[in-house]
């Protein structure tokens, strides 16, 4: 009973509601789709596969929370006719998923992204895109996993059946997001993208009891998914012959909460003809929870692995706020890995970790 109410708080504190919880990776930009549909088929090349998968309060729970993204994307020119300017269509399907076993609770998403990259000039050094996302959801939880107070007999626990107008244990929703993004490419060698974005865009109710009409209960408001609003900030450009930096920026806004990642990678090519780099990267994310407090929720330190067009990073988020610090500081990490199919500049992939 102690590790299920261990799990719930650590939902609360975490997201600041169950109901609030959204896709959250350290590593965002190792899987761009989940910010900004927009910046499907971004990048030069062909097709782009990524997976990244996070672990989260290990040392609080017996199974971590465990959160896991995959996404194949791809780029084709908008016609194959002679034409002025260079637009360009991506496409991409979108896979998320995320658990906590100590309670039974998951979160499965399948998404279709959809965007159109239109050039601004000929040279294709500006570029406006406009995405969509279509999504389908479903939601579940192990009522085996919880107790409930009729089921205290006191004396040895909560070992009695339970009486509770259950409503079924999993349902579906349809979500859709919207996003915009601005590239600019003066060179081969220097990029900048901006962009926002706009996620539940309906604000579906994610209530087990609202997807069950036979429970006979009232729906409180609080039960719809809020709107996420988010903005993402990112350049690259290089400081020395072989060295490349990429600062970057990701604002959130969901409800009462905000979000904000900022930091730099830097980027180091292994000698002048070997197809290896090597990454370093450190960000900060301080947030704002539901009752307005403004705090450093972690400190994130990363390193990566390039090799020909085959990208690793691994980063770990050291939480500084005071539950983390009590129950142990070290309680996430992310791995990602990412292919980029019949890359187009030699100089340097893209995007970068």
């Amino acid at each position: 009973m102690i590790r299920i109410i261990l799990a719930c708080f650590v939902f609360v504190v975490s997201t600041g509601s169950l109901l609030a919880q959204d896709k959250h990776f350290t590593q965002y930009f190792a899987a761009p789709m989940t910010i900004n549909p927009a910046l499907t088929g971004a990048f030069q090349g062909k097709y782009r596969i990524g997976v990244v998968r996070r672990e989260q309060w290990g040392q609080a729970l017996s199974s971590p929370y465990s959160t896991f993204a995959g996404a194949v994307d791809v780029r084709f020119p908008a016609s194959y006719k002679q034409r002025k300017y260079d637009d360009a269509v991506g496409v991409g399907i979108l896979f998320f998923n995320d658990k906590v076993d100590d309670i039974g609770f998951r979160t499965t998403q399948m998404a279709l992204s959809a965007a159109y990259h239109k050039a601004l000039d000929q040279e294709g050094a500006h570029y406006l895109t406009l995405g969509l996302q279509l999504a389908t959801n479903q939601r579940s939880v192990n009522y085996e996993n919880l107790s409930f107070e009729d089921q205290y007999d006191g004396l040895n626990g909560y070992v009695l059946p339970s009486g509770e107008a259950l409503p079924e244990n999993n349902f579906s929703y349809s979500d859709l997001a919207l996003g915009l993004n601005y590239t600019f490419s003066p060179t081969r060698r220097v990029t900048l993208y901006m962009g926002a974005a706009m996620h539940h865009v309906f604000e579906p109710n994610v209530s087990f009891l609202a997807a069950n009409p036979d429970v006979s209960v009232s729906i409180p408001e609080e039960d719809n998914l809020h709107r996420k609003y988010s903005a993402q900030l990112t350049a690259r450009f290089p400081v020395a012959d072989n060295i490349y930096l990429t600062p970057r920026v990701l604002f959130s806004a969901q409800g009462p909460h905000l979000e904000i990642n900022a930091g730099t990678n830097v980027r180091i090519s292994v000698g002048d003809y070997t197809p290896v780099a090597l990454y370093l990267g450190s960000w900060a994310r301080p947030v704002k929870n539901a009752d307005q407090s403004i705090m450093l929720d972690a400190i994130v330190g990363m390193v990566g692995i390039e090799y020909n067009n085959l990208l690793f990073g691994f980063s770990y988020d050291m939480n500084v706020n005071d539950f983390t610090v009590a129950a142990n500081p070290r309680t996430s990490f992310e791995i990602s890995i990412a292919y980029l199919g019949n890359f187009e500049n030699e100089e340097i992939l893209c995007p970068k970790f």
